[in-house]
């Protein structure tokens, strides 16, 4: 059922075995997966099903270098469904060598394999509707499909693994009606703001605080409770409580908001495949109607060698903002960047966009003369992309002349100095706002720089063509978009030593018996993936512990809860 927290009376304390707060990929994933349990199960959402700008702007905060991170607010919407609303649906798994304790890797290492995770990798690719669990070509098509690029044979990297695409899937609007007609209470309006201690015992916490933008203030007493707010999110409510140690819930040993990571992304070079057989960079189907793409991947052995994160690589477009590229279609989507989001225009156009009268003319002049190719895109994109139920994942155009620029995708290092703090701003719940200060490090550098140079001898040496880059550029490039996109890894990192984690194997706190956190949060590693689906497979694995007999329902009900003020 789905309640409003604006129709529970003030004072009032609501029951639950488990209460789960943020009703994003990882909370309704939870509640459904809870539905059959027998476990009487609250979702607290700040928002609802709309957008609402007041309660957006509780997301504010400050970070400490615009140039390397985007406004605190963006990339995450407060509202049912959470920056699901937002995603753009690519979903790829972890792999296994992002698990592993790597030497040449700082703070790497999971306490958990890909094997204790993939048994819910199948179920999470249905939730995120991204059909079969199958990450190859030779999987994916029954039919033989074409190369990526013909005769290119490389035991450094491969070219037939795979992006799946989501439609992107709206939890929210996707899982609405199901959620409605079930037993999970799903309440809107209502924000977690604090986690107190309970007097009995420093294991357990609650009741939970919970408050509304006109000013209720209820409790909702549960014997167990999860955090499924994100990465930015999850710091700052653990920071904003107390906990045993004051420094904040599951803070004692000043772990909670460090090793803050996204990944490093960028836009480099020239790929020339003039003399490649075949080249194919766009998007395939599969059998069940999916988007698939292919992309350059490094083999874990090569990264081994190369003592280098992990690193994917696909075959972009030239740059939007340079008319030189004389594409219609490109130039097209130039003048039309005032009406695009700022989450897409930063990576189309990059910080500093030429706004000149000449380069503004100089587009229309593309149009016009490619007018062509231009109706042939606009026509496609209508039918394919805004009229589609299952969209068309992102822009592709084929330059005639096989000259590509690379776009590359790799696994930040874990830093703990790279964190999510508590600002001195207050807002209008009275929690304090959060401040961001994240930063890369040399590990980061060497990741793309060697890889980059490793590409280039391999396209050279297969005989397909040539990669050309600025080797100084590299840093440069990788930093061009900061901390990239809505990933918001590591802050409450999941760990065997509380001295260096905040959560265990079971995604509990290391300090508590009854609060675990369910987010990108508590990954140790930000690998190469897009984190959507192994959140929402991680949040499968934690519904399924939390299922188990006595992980919830021994624990004790808090003891100021009022049975008479439940409901």
């Amino acid at each position: 059922m789905i309640l409003d927290a604006h129709d529970i009376p003030s004072g009032a304390c609501l029951q639950a075995d488990l209460c789960i707060a943020g009703a994003g990929a990882a909370g309704i994933t939870l509640a459904l997966a809870l539905e059959a349990s027998g476990l009487d199960v609250i979702l607290l959402e700040s928002g609802s099903d709309t957008p609402e700008p007041a309660t957006q702007a509780l997301y504010d905060g400050t970070v400490a270098d615009a140039r390397l991170h985007p406004p605190t607010e963006s990339y995450r919407v407060r509202r049912f469904g959470g920056s699901t609303t937002l995603w753009g649906g690519r979903c790829m798994p972890l792999d296994a060598i992002d698990f592993e304790a790597r030497d040449y890797m700082p703070h790497s290492g999971w306490p958990i394999t890909l094997d204790d995770l993939m048994p819910w990798y199948a179920q999470a690719n249905t939730l995120c509707e991204a059909g079969e669990f199958a990450y190859t070509a030779e999987r994916a098509f029954t039919k033989p499909s074409s190369p990526m690029i013909g005769n290119f044979e490389s035991d450094l990297f491969t070219t037939n693994t795979l992006e799946r695409f989501s439609c992107p899937t709206d939890f929210g609007g996707r899982y609405r009606a199901r959620l409605a007609r079930g037993r999970v209470r799903v309440v809107q309006h209502a924000n977690l703001c604090r986690l107190p201690q309970r007097d009995d015992t420093a294991r357990l916490v609650g009741p939970a605080e919970v408050r509304t933008l006109d000013g209720k203030v209820f409790t909702v007493a549960a014997r167990a409770y999860v955090l499924a707010t994100g990465g930015l999110e999850v710091p700052r409510l653990l920071l904003d409580s107390p906990g045993a140690s004051g420094r904040g819930l599951g803070n004692a040993h000043d772990v909670v908001g460090r090793y803050y990571m996204c990944h490093i992304a960028g836009t480099i070079g020239t790929m020339d495949l003039a003399a490649a057989t075949s080249v194919y960079h766009g998007y395939e189907v599969s059998d069940e109607g999916i988007y698939c793409r292919r992309r350059f991947a490094l083999r874990p052995q090569a990264q081994h060698d190369l003592r280098v994160g992990n690193f994917v690589a696909r075959l972009h477009h030239p740059r939007i903002p340079d008319a030189g590229h004389g594409s219609g279609i490109l130039s097209a989507l130039y003048l039309a960047r005032p009406i695009v989001p700022y989450e897409y225009a930063k990576r189309l156009y990059g910080d500093s966009p030429d706004n000149s009268l000449a380069n503004w003319l100089a587009h229309l002049r593309n149009v016009i003369v490619d007018a062509p190719n231009t109706v042939r895109f606009l026509t496609h994109w209508a039918l394919k992309r805004t009229l589609a139920d299952r969209k068309f994942p992102s822009i592709i155009v084929r330059p005639a002349n096989l000259r590509f620029s690379l776009d590359f995708h790799a696994e930040q290092a874990p830093n703990p100095e790279s964190r999510v703090m508590l600002g001195d701003a207050i807002d209008t719940l009275g929690q304090r706002r959060i401040h961001i200060d994240w930063r890369y490090c040399d590990e980061d550098v060497a990741t793309v720089t060697r890889t980059l140079a490793a590409l280039a001898q391999e396209v050279e040496r297969a005989g397909v063509g040539r990669f050309s880059y600025d080797p100084s550029q590299v840093e440069a490039e990788m930093t061009r978009y900061g901390a990239y996109g809505g990933h918001h890894i590591g802050t409450a990192r999941m760990g065997l030593d509380p001295r260096t984690s905040v959560v265990n194997a079971d995604c509990r706190l290391h300090e508590t018996d009854n609060v675990f956190v369910a987010s990108a949060a508590v990954f140790p590693t930000s690998g190469q993936a897009n984190p959507t689906l192994s959140i929402v497979a991680m949040a499968l694995r934690l519904a399924d512990h939390l299922r188990q007999q006595g992980n919830v329902s021994s624990l004790p009900m808090p003891p100021s809860a009022n049975p008479s003020t439940s409901s």
